[in-house]
């Protein structure tokens, strides 16, 4: 690790953080671990919204990570706070109408560590955003998991780049 640097820290964000976000802090919190990285960087996620503070992300999220090998169950949402915009050094909306009141929470000094989820993905098709699959089938949160692993990899590589 760089010069010591203190742990490199990373917030997913989404609107109730029962879905995307979790889904997001759930993979990459795997291939941090996987490689054995947990000292140097730090994963959370939160929403911009306040409806399901507290609760597990949602059952349809849980089970499709689940397939993947991911434990999303200890997983608790929680709302953005302004220390966030301090403590964190990406700070990752998972789609516009996020990254846009994310930028209006922000500081003006600190908005250069609010960015897309996506704006990671190596590969990601022209998408730009993870979409929202709450109100969909369950193919919404397989499509979900595909564009967050491709990112997560992308992300883990920059990290190493940049800061370790």
């Amino acid at each position: 690790m760089k010069a010591s640097r203190q742990k490199v820290r990373v917030l997913m964000v989404c609107l109730g953080n029962i879905c995307r976000s979790p889904t997001a802090h759930g993979v990459f919190l795997h291939r941090i671990e996987r490689a054995g990285l947990s000292e140097f960087i730090e994963v959370d996620s939160a929403g911009t919204g306040d409806w399901h503070i507290g609760k597990q992300p949602d059952p349809r999220t849980c089970r499709a990570a689940q397939a993947r090998g991911y434990d999303l169950t200890p997983l608790r949402a929680r709302q953005v706070r302004a220390d966030d915009f301090e403590k964190f050094d990406y700070i990752l909306a998972m789609d516009g109408e996020n990254l846009r009141n994310l930028q209006a929470l922000c500081p003006p000094h600190l908005k250069h560590k609010v960015k897309l989820f996506l704006d990671f993905a190596g590969d990601a098709d022209g998408v730009r955003y993870v979409p929202d699959p709450y109100y969909g089938e369950e193919d919404g949160f397989q499509k979900v998991l595909d564009l967050v692993e491709n990112a997560s990899g992308s992300l883990l590589d920059h990290i190493r780049r940049q800061h370790l």
